[in-house]
């Protein structure tokens, strides 16, 4: 296949999260393959600006309004474009210019502008793991209705996608997405019963922003990641496996229909699944460090203990319900995980109060974009009373 020469113009939503840095990072990396379009931040207006001084996109989005004046103050001599409001961020995805779109928003947040751009045949680059959470069977019913490819960005998306590169007629009998553990493998009930925010952050592998870290630590994300997966590669529940593999060195397991299995390993760097969905289907030169097999004389795999994290079974639950079930267990987990990061709750909480929304919230088993933002509003104000009770 021969390379293009014209550069890939990126709009990245959430450049100033963790994954939009290491996106920036590669782009630094790649001047000649990559070029920044559209850049948007929620509140952080000062890294946004200087992000948007250096890369020079067509167009940024601040959604806080309230920092808008600043942004565009700083940007209109740079000649830079701003717009603010989170109604920006749908349309300024289906600028004509863009050829990728990156989202890196955290949470619900990003499903609308994941659709709209969906909608604008825009190739997705998907870090943004509730927008197939939550509705995931409308997002990937439009991607096929405007032939859009999503391209996975959470390093065990980008694994299982590389293990089937040329393998995408063969059947796939079961696939493995492996966990770390987090800071807190192996604790018992009683353990965590007093574990503070603090504790919960200090993640013994992966860089990620606080949500995330702390969703890693109750094996929350890893079962978004089991729901996503569902939806990506079009799995039923029971043909999506966690293991628990502290090193975070293979990154996840295919296993075929004859027994083979095909695994991804790599040193824990998001910047290797971030390059390969923006080069995709190219793989290009990194300097990122190399993996050696003699640093790691011991590759080690547990089993996930679903009792204990009983976030990872709520995700199964959700999975099996289908309808809005995994929509109400994202939103409860947005605001009892911002909660406990706040010193509201305490850690065993967060499973507690997920559990409770997603079993009283309106169940809806075949429903509509406007049902998902309304089952999304019910779950958020019934966790925040149970948030208030504790």
């Amino acid at each position: 296949m021969e390379e293009t020469t014209e550069k890939k113009k990126i709009a990245i939503l959430g450049s100033t999260g963790s994954i939009g840095i290491q996106a920036l990072e590669v782009i630094r990396q790649h001047p000649d393959k990559f070029e920044v379009e559209v850049l948007t931040a929620n509140t952080n207006s000062q890294l946004l600006i200087e992000q948007s001084i250096e890369f020079k996109p067509n167009a940024v989005v601040i959604v806080d309004d309230s920092n808008y004046k600043e942004v565009a103050d700083k940007l209109w001599k740079e000649d830079i474009k701003t717009y603010s409001g989170q109604e920006a961020l749908s349309q300024v995805v289906q600028m004509e210019t863009i050829d990728l779109v990156l989202t890196a928003l955290v949470g619900f947040a990003g499903l609308a502008p994941t659709i709209a751009a969906i909608e604008a045949k825009k190739p997705i680059a998907l870090a943004n793991k509730e927008a197939l959470v939550v509705a995931g069977e409308l997002v990937t019913k439009l991607a096929d209705q405007h032939q859009v490819p999503i391209l996975p960005v959470d390093s065990e998306h980008s694994a299982i996608f590389q293990c089937m590169a040329g393998e995408f007629h063969n059947k796939i009998e079961k696939i493995y997405l492996t966990a770390s553990g987090g800071p807190f493998r192996g604790w018992s009930k009683d353990q965590l019963r007093n574990v503070n925010p603090s504790q919960a952050l200090k993640h013994p592998n992966w860089e990620m922003g606080a949500k995330i870290t702390i969703d890693s630590a109750t094996l929350m994300n890893k079962g978004l990641e089991v729901i996503e997966a569902r939806w990506l590669f079009g799995l039923k529940g029971n043909q999506i496996d966690v293991i628990v593999h502290p090193q975070s060195i293979l990154h996840s397991i295919v296993q075929f229909e004859d027994g083979s299995m095909k695994a991804q390993m790599g040193l824990p760097d998001m910047k290797l699944p971030i390059q390969y969905a923006m080069a995709y289907p190219q793989r290009i030169p990194s300097n990122f460090p190399r993996f050696n097999f003699l640093d790691y004389p011991q590759l080690t795999f547990e089993k996930a203990d679903m009792k204990v994290f009983g976030n990872l079974q709520l995700a199964y639950d959700a999975l099996e319900k289908e309808g809005t079930a995994a929509c109400a267990l994202n939103a409860a987990n947005e605001i009892s995980n911002e909660a406990f990061r706040k010193g509201q709750i305490g850690f065993l909480d967060i499973a507690d109060i997920n559990e409770k929304v997603m079993n009283s919230c309106t169940f809806i088993k075949k429903p509509t974009i406007n049902d998902y933002f309304n089952c999304d509003t019910e779950a958020r104000e019934l966790a925040r009373l149970y948030v208030d009770k504790k």
